[in-house]
């Protein structure tokens, strides 16, 4: 066969002859051919990336919500009086137009918070850098480099919670509404529907709440003061003054900056005195347990519209009863706190990291502050926090949370005076750093404390139930932990007036005498292993009358009348006051109060003895109201009186009353009698193992106060913190208000109650005369006396 040669045959064209090329460098192939792999994983996730947000745009939103919203109406509570205790879900707002926003407020926005607002697309990667070189700069210091359109996005229509995902589509959000929207329309939604604080949602409310005019009116400095809320409105002029001019003077720098101001306007801004309007209608009741149990209550009977359809919860809450309690109990915990002694430092904070001038923010970052970080501590009403700047025996130099630096010496310093010391534990002296709280005596500035004790009171009308006053804790700043019906606590001594009720049905009296003395128990009656309880005070009077033991508090006899009558009988009698059997087990320790209970419960088993028998059931809520004022639920409460509700006879409860009665008067609740001057109270004290908790229970013939005084970790209270003495001033405090104007009231002695040998028996069980034989002989020959007169040692001491 011919080879046939391309080059030779005519019949085939002709091709130049290839160039050659040279072998690339090594150098160069190191350089290039890693730039090319990433070139092309790039070109890969550009157009994976460009493939999900072809999938993803469709899916999104629609818009029609920006312009169609529909202001939310918030769920308001209300004392009984009228007086708003919370509000939930609250949105006030004042919509306006975008040509009727001062140019003023449109600037100093721009300077605020997206300067080159008119000239991006919704993401602005000149700020994103930005924001990243400060961020990395100060160590992780946050500043933000969200635009106005991302915020309006994110507002309406995504979570809080901060993922890739989201950011992801609050990107292409922000794309949509940049391409549906012009810049003044996104402009508008956003002066109308940011949060502001103090329930403020858009610029024209803030306007009015805060300075108490139209939006048209707001001067520059106002409008600059404004324009500094969104970065963060709980740091408002009401709230926090001192950040919010910070915030002000920083969006005035940066408008001479962006040329919208001159210097000159500037300073003057600087100048101008702003008037902050305070009175902006909040809660005016220290009342946050009681509204976030009507929240909640509200929340299950309308779950669709309780935060949006404008509800209106009427609550039982007397506000002057409710502002006795809150003020009665923190003056309690106050003065048991100081009889503690001063505990240290609360906290410590690095003076090195701030300015030299303690509220002098720094230019790039307002946050950057003593103030700021003495915010890192919970707000206490009357306690802010401090922090020392510098530290002697002699005296105290600090700055205060929002407010000035002063100087502290002599009785100003003297609680804390061991902690000034070189003898002081090294993390709880007071020096250079350390985080302290102070509290005003007059017009004078001392060091106190945040007090590490916690209480609890309920008042409740014993007719009814209806809960009148209600203070869950300390401060609801702490916690909103409500220790009045969450907390189970051993009730102490204060649950002995059930046990000696019980024995009444038993057949005993006030007048039955019964050993004071020691005893000891196998663990047949304990439950646990042998136990020898003890009187609190050591001593034992030998045969006493139920009476005098109850008024002394003796433990001894209610054990033994608890033995007499049966631990599993006082179980099951227990639950006609509301009580829970499965929490008072029936061992002989159920005598000393050794069950769980709740202030609730204790507040609703001494309404029974104050109403002449009656089960009734404490309640929070008296009505549920719409918008229109129209009642859309209503409690209907049992009520004294009816005889279905009977839980103890009415002679019972009488001799109940007379017993407690005695405790207030010369028992170990006699101060409640001496102070408040009136001679129709009774209640009982509680004190139980180690002083682990402090009760006062008592009531008038209108009202039933329960009073409880612990740690929410048990731990010892210290020696001598009894219900009387540490509970009862809280009660009495609370009562000296409520009862001012009430005039006395002893209950009225039902029939079948007998009057003999000094004291009060129901008529079948008065014992005859050792004298006589018939019992007949009674109602001719004996004549009856009044009750049996205070012992001669008075007042007891504990």
């Amino acid at each position: 066969m011919r080879h046939i040669s391309t080059f030779n045959n005519p019949a085939m064209p002709s091709f130049p002859a290839m160039p050659s090329f040279p072998a690339l460098p090594r150098v160069a192939r190191i350089i290039l051919y890693p730039v090319g792999f990433v070139l092309g994983l790039a070109l890969i996730g550009f157009a994976v990336a460009t493939i999900v947000v072809v999938i993803s745009y469709p899916s999104l939103p629609d818009l029609d919500a920006l312009t169609n919203y529909q202001p939310r109406i918030p769920l308001r509570i209300y004392s009984r009086d009228g007086h708003l205790i919370g509000e939930f879900g609250a949105e006030r707002r004042a919509p306006v137009n975008f040509p009727e926003v001062p140019d003023t407020l449109k600037q100093a926005l721009l300077a605020a918070e997206d300067d080159e607002f008119y000239q991006h697309y919704g993401i602005d990667p000149k700020g994103i850098l930005r924001a990243a070189y400060v961020n990395f700069l100060t160590n992780g210091r946050r500043q933000g480099a969200s635009t106005i359109t991302q915020q309006v996005a994110r507002n309406f229509f995504l979570t809080p919670e901060k993922t890739l995902k989201r950011k992801f589509y609050e990107a292409l959000l922000t794309l949509k509404i940049e391409q549906n929207l012009s810049k003044d329309q996104i402009f508008e939604l956003y002066i109308n529907q940011i949060y502001l604080g103090q329930h403020a949602y858009g610029f024209a409310a803030a306007a009015q709440i805060y300075f108490g005019k139209p939006l048209t009116r707001v001067s520059l400095a106002e409008a600059a003061m404004l324009a500094g809320l969104p970065k963060t409105p709980s740091r408002n002029p009401v709230g926090d003054p001192k950040y919010a001019r910070q915030r002000q003077e920083y969006v005035l720098r940066r408008m001479a900056e962006l040329g919208f101001i001159s210097a000159e306007e500037r300073q003057a801004a600087l100048a101008e005195a702003l008037v902050i309007k305070r009175d902006i209608g909040q809660h005016t009741l220290h009342a946050e347990h009681v509204a976030e149990m009507a929240r909640r209550i509200a929340e299950e009977q309308f779950p669709d519209t309780v935060y949006s359809g404008g509800l209106q919860v009427i609550t039982t809450i007397d506000m002057a009863e409710q502002e006795a309690a809150w003020l009665a109990l923190r003056q309690g915990v106050l003065d048991y706190d100081l009889r503690q002694g001063y505990r240290g430092a609360e906290g410590f904070i690095d003076l090195a990291r701030f300015t030299q001038t303690a509220d002098e923010p720094s230019d790039d970052d307002p946050d950057n502050t003593l103030d700021a970080a003495l915010h890192e501590f919970p707000a206490v009403e009357d306690l802010p926090s401090a922090v020392v700047l510098d530290a002697s025996t002699q005296a105290v130099t600090a700055h205060i949370r929002d407010g000035e630096t002063i100087t502290l010496s002599g009785e100003a310093i003297k609680f804390a005076a061991r902690m000034l010391g070189d003898k002081a534990r090294p993390d709880k002296r007071l020096r250079p750093g350390s985080v302290i709280r102070l509290s005003k005596k007059g017009d004078q500035w001392q060091i106190a404390q945040l007090p590490n004790v916690e209480a609890a009171f309920i008042a409740t009308h014993p007719a009814d139930g209806s809960v009148r006053a209600l203070v869950g804790g300390f401060d609801s700043n702490l916690g909103s932990y409500n220790r009045v019906t969450q907390a189970w606590r051993q009730p102490g001594s204060s649950f002995k007036p059930f046990i000696y009720s019980a024995a009444l049905e038993k057949g005993f009296s006030p007048a039955s005498v019964v050993p004071d003395e020691l005893i000891t128990l196998s663990p047949e009656f304990t439950g646990e292993k042998p136990w020898e309880p003890k009187n609190y005070d050591g001593k034992y009077d030998g045969p006493i009358t139920l009476r005098m033991a109850l008024a002394r508090s003796k433990n001894m006899v209610s054990i033994r009348v608890l033995q007499d009558i049966g631990a599993a009988y006082a179980q099951d009698y227990v639950t006609r006051f509301g009580f829970d059997a499965a929490r008072h087990p029936p061992y002989l320790t159920m005598a000393l109060g050794a069950g769980s209970v709740t202030p609730w419960q204790m507040a609703a088993g001494y309404a029974v003895f104050a109403n002449g028998g009656y089960r009734i059931n404490p309640y929070i809520v008296q009505e549920i109201r719409n918008a229109q004022g129209r009642v859309l639920a209503q409690t209907t409460p049992v009520k004294a009186g009816d005889e279905k509700q009977r839980a103890i006879d009415p002679r019972n409860a009488y001799l109940m009353y007379s017993m407690l009665h005695d405790v207030a008067v010369y028992g170990t609740a006699g101060r409640a009698s001496s102070t408040l001057k009136r001679r129709d109270l009774a209640g009982k004290t509680g004190t139980t193992n180690d002083y682990h908790d402090a009760w006062f229970c008592g009531f008038q013939q209108t009202i039933v106060g329960c009073a409880w005084v612990g740690f929410d970790q048990p731990r010892k209270l210290g020696t001598r913190e009894t219900g009387g003495f540490t509970a009862l001033p809280i009660w009495i405090d609370f009562m000296r208000t409520v009862l001012k104007d009430e005039p006395e009231a002893p209950q009225t002695r039902p029939k079948g109650i007998v009057n003999a040998y000094d004291d009060l028996y129901y008529g079948e069980n008065v014992p005859p005369p050792p004298e006589l034989e018939d019992p007949g002989a009674l109602e001719e020959g004996f004549s009856l006396s009044t009750p049996a007169a205070p012992p001669p040692d008075g007042i007891l001491p504990f």
